[in-house]
């Protein structure tokens, strides 16, 4: 594929991902009953760290979905701190000061003053790739719980099929791109979404049966 077809392609990939990442940050249900804070937590770090990436690898179009991601995934977890029981607001919390802002400032302070050029994006990349499939571990969170109620009702299925559509979408463009710090953790990304809606596939199913 010549070189002009490969960069049409993966823009073409990087635009859908980009509409499937917006969708994706806008998909969580409007009520926290029943659901957990995790997965915007650890999205909100994976953003604020794929921001920084595509600022060192001057990537325009991981900066600006990245840097809107930020402030999305920020309003989520403000509004669940808000709406969410006080146990939950105070794990929420928690987790939020005890990973979001000592862990990317350990890595920023980090890699900013230990690290240049090459070596300093290959950093970045690698603690991307490890937060980006903590992104998509996290939604298994509520399996257990799907598994012991044997119910659906709190499974976010819909925040599954968008991330699962997102990391067809990045897997190709960091492909394209020859970015495996993008293309590898979207591999996993699709697998861990595939086993997610199959669990929701099989206990939808029982709950029917159930009911009938």
């Amino acid at each position: 594929m010549a070189t002009h077809q490969v960069a049409t392609a993966a823009l073409a990939f990087g635009i859908l991902g980009t509409v499937i990442f917006f969708i994706t940050f806008l998909s969580p249900l409007k009520s926290t009953q029943g659901f957990q804070s995790i997965p915007y937590v650890v999205s909100l770090i994976s953003a604020m760290l794929l921001l920084y990436y595509g600022a060192v690898k001057k990537d325009t179009l991981l900066i600006s979905i990245n840097g809107i991601g930020c402030i999305i995934e920020a309003a989520y977890v403000v509004a669940y701190l808000i709406y969410a029981s006080r146990n939950d607001r105070m794990l929420t919390l928690k987790l939020f000061l005890s990973m979001n802002v000592p862990r990317y400032g350990a890595v920023f302070f980090t890699t900013f003053f230990l690290s240049k050029g090459a070596k300093h994006a290959h950093i970045i990349g690698y603690i991307c790739t490890i937060f980006s499939v903590g992104v998509f571990i996290a939604p298994l969170c509520i399996l257990g719980k799907v598994i012991k109620t044997k119910s659906v009702e709190f499974m976010p299925i819909t925040l599954s099929i968008f991330l699962t559509l997102n990391a067809i979408m990045w897997f190709f463009y960091g492909f394209l791109k020859k970015d495996f710090f993008i293309a590898v953790p979207n591999v996993l990304g699709f697998l861990l979404g595939g086993v997610q809606m199959a669990f929701y596939v099989i206990y939808r199913k029982k709950r029917e049966v159930v009911v009938e």
